[in-house]
Order: C-alpha cells, then sequence, then structure tokens
C-alpha cells in the first residue's frame, strides 16, 4: 500500500480520476432510489466528471460544480424527484478544500459565498429542514476548509524541509569539490616542482655536455649520464603525479557558474524559505574562470550563512557587477544583529576565512562586517586581469 501512495503522489490525474470515480459509483448505487433512474445516473456523471481535473484547473472546476448543483437543484425541482440527493455532491466539499490548499484563501471564500447561495436554493426549492440539512452542509464545509489548512500547512513544511536538505546536500557537495581542487592544487604545485627541478637540471647538465664534448668527453659522458637518469626519474614522477588527477567527470557534473550559478543558488535559497533578490549587471558569462568561480563561491557561502544566522523572516540582496577592470559582488542581509546566546549556528565557522583566502588568491579585496541597523553585509572586489 505503501509503494501505491507513492506511486499515486506522482501521478495526480490518476488519484483524481479514482476518486471522481468512487462518487460516480455512489450516485449509481443510489439511482434505483429515484423516480429517474436514467437521468440520475447521468446527472451524476457529469457532477463526477470535472472532479478529474480539480487539481490542474482549481478555480473551473468548483465553479463548474457549483452551477452542476444548481442545475441538478432546479431539476429535480421540477421533476418533483425528493426522495434522494446525489452523494456525488460531495464534490463541493473536494473542490473547497483544493482551493484553500492549492490556490488561497481569497478565492476560497468567493466559492463558500457561492456554497451558501447553493445551499439557500437547494434548502427553498427542495423543502428540506434547516436544522438537519443545513447543519450537516455547514460542519462538512468546515471540516472541509480546516482539513485542507492543516494538509496544506503540512505540505509547505515537507517542502521547506526538503529544501533545506537539498541546501545541505548542495553545500556539502560543493565542500566536497572544494576538498577535491585544494587536492588538485596541490598535487599541481608538485608536477611544478617536479618538472621544474628536472627540467632544470638537464637544461645545465646538457650545457655543460656541449662544452666538454671535445675537450673532455668523459665529462661529457657523465653530463649525458645524469639527464638520462634525471629524465627517467622526472618521467616516473610525472606519471604518478598525472595519474592521481584523472577523473570521469562530464561537464554536467561540474560547478555551473557564471550568472546562471548565481540564479540557481539564488534560486536553491528562496525554496529553502530564505527570500533572496539578486540583481546582476553586465556580460558576467564572460569572464575569467577563476573569476567567475570565485563570485559564485562568495554568493553561495554568504547566502549559506544568513540562511543559518540571520534568523526568521531574513531577507538577502545579492548584487554582482562587472566593472571595467573589476567584479564586484555585495550581499546584504537584514538579519539581527548579533547572535543570540547559546544559539547553534551549525557550520564550522570557516566561511569568512575561506571567502578572505579565496579573495586573496585572486588579488582582490573583502569587507564583511555587521551594520549598524543589523544585518550584515559582505563586499568583494575581484579584478578581472590576474598575474600569472
Amino acid at each position: 500500500m505503501r509503494r501505491f501512495s507513492l506511486w499515486l503522489r506522482g501521478k495526480p490525474m490518476v488519484a483524481d480520476s479514482m476518486l471522481a470515480f468512487a462518487l460516480f459509483v455512489l450516485d449509481a448505487l443510489t439511482a434505483p432510489q429515484a423516480k429517474y433512474s436514467l437521468l440520475f445516473v447521468a446527472m451524476g456523471a457529469c457532477i463526477a466528471a470535472p472532479v478529474v481535473f480539480r487539481r490542474s484547473h482549481p478555480r473551473l472546476v468548483a465553479w463548474s460544480l457549483v452551477m452542476l448543483s444548481i442545475t441538478t437543484t432546479v431539476i429535480t425541482h421540477f421533476l418533483d424527484d425528493y426522495e434522494i440527493g446525489h452523494p456525488s455532491l460531495l464534490g463541493l466539499g473536494i473542490a473547497l478544500y483544493t482551493l484553500v490548499a492549492y490556490v488561497g484563501r481569497r478565492d476560497a471564500a468567493i466559492f463558500v459565498l457561492a456554497l451558501i447561495i447553493d445551499a439557500a436554493l437547494a434548502l427553498w426549492l427542495l423543502e428540506q429542514s434547516l436544522t438537519e440539512v443545513g447543519g450537516f452542509i455547514a460542519v462538512f464545509y468546515a471540516l472541509c476548509w480546516i482539513t485542507a489548512e492543516f494538509m496544506g500547512a503540512r505540505t509547505a513544511y515537507d517542502q521547506e524541509v526538503a529544501a533545506r536538505l537539498a541546501v545541505a546536500d548542495y553545500d556539502r557537495e560543493r565542500s566536497a569539490h572544494e576538498a577535491v581542487i585544494a587536492e588538485r592544487t596541490r598535487i599541481a604545485r608538485e608536477l611544478h616542482d617536479v618538472v621544474a627541478h628536472a627540467v632544470s637540471v638537464m637544461v645545465v647538465q646538457a650545457d655543460g655536455a656541449s662544452y666538454a664534448l671535445r675537450q673532455n668527453p668523459a665529462a661529457a659522458e657523465t653530463a649525458l649520464a645524469n639527464i638520462s637518469s634525471t629524465g627517467r626519474e622526472a618521467l616516473g614522477e610525472l606519471r604518478r603525479t598525472v595519474a592521481l588527477l584523472r577523473t570521469d567527470e562530464t561537464p554536467e557534473q561540474m560547478p555551473q557558474h557564471g550568472s546562471a550559478g548565481i540564479a540557481r543558488v539564488a534560486e536553491m535559497m528562496q525554496r529553502a524559505g530564505l527570500t533572496v533578490e539578486v540583481q546582476q549587471t553586465g556580460q558576467l558569462d564572460d569572464i575569467p574562470p577563476r573569476v567567475s568561480l570565485g563570485v559564485h563561491r562568495i554568493v553561495q557561502e554568504s547566502l549559506t550563512n544568513v540562511l543559518r544566522h540571520a534568523g526568521p523572516n531574513a531577507r538577502a540582496r545579492v548584487e554582482v557587477e562587472r566593472r571595467a577592470t573589476d567584479v564586484l559582488v555585495e550581499i546584504v542581509d537584514t538579519g539581527r544583529s548579533a547572535p543570540p546566546p547559546n544559539a547553534f549556528t551549525g557550520g564550522g565557522g570557516n566561511g569568512l576565512v575561506g571567502m578572505r583566502e579565496r579573495v586573496a588568491v585572486l588579488h582582490g579585496t573583502l569587507i564583511a562586517g555587521r551594520l549598524a541597523g543589523g544585518g550584515w553585509r559582505v563586499r568583494a572586489v575581484l579584478p578581472l586581469d590576474l598575474p600569472d
């Protein structure tokens, strides 16, 4: 049953079709008690059919059901067939639930007014008891509204938890990627040291051998032997080092930078509950990859810090501007002026240190600090022309 339930969640049209069919079956089972059974079944089918589209077109379905309910009341009155009502009219409560859960309270409140008019018309034309039928209708619609409020709050909570988990996974993956980059940088330094040392020795030995080739053949032979052994050692070190750099990463697995990468980070933070305003000025997609990666990481780390430390209802503004010779990155949030005592903030506290190190490597400047009126600002300037 759990697998079937999870499968239905991914196919709302199938679930709603099953619900509409159940309403129609209730009408069909009740039809023998009516004077005009075939007409009763036909009206039941018409009432149940819109329920199939209740989540894809909630407003249209709700108002269609109201009109069908009024039509059914009028037809029943003229045919003098008051023995039994249509069980499929329970779809009105389902439509109210759908409006509250998926559209909003304003549309649902307007729909409630239409339901009151529909109920009043039915009580008048069908000569039903206000205390009996009216009380049931009121309780039924109230339960539909309350259930929708509860389920809507639960769904919103689940979505926010899922978004925050996605942010955590995203942050963990980025941290792992940073660790890989740091290790590759270390290997690159070792590779440079191995190759530069070996080539320098080989060049010096080759120069010495060229001078000693005619005057001192033995010295030239020794120099050539040194060149050969040094080359073999360097080649072995080179092979071992390059083997560590071989990966199977595809372009889709590499981090996305530029304006699209910043928008993706902002969108992910918004799904986690943080209100983010992004303003990007200038051409950001053709700047040097190292600078683009730096901008991406500064925005990512700053917004993650806002999400962790700025408290509830915080807002963040991200401004990235490409200027003539540099890129300006500024992140400002409206969080609290200071964290509460004994508060758990998460993380290891190295985010700002990491940003300073990254900016320093890019020969830029970073200013970060608390604002006088509350909140925090991170401002970085990264030059476009980086020295080799």
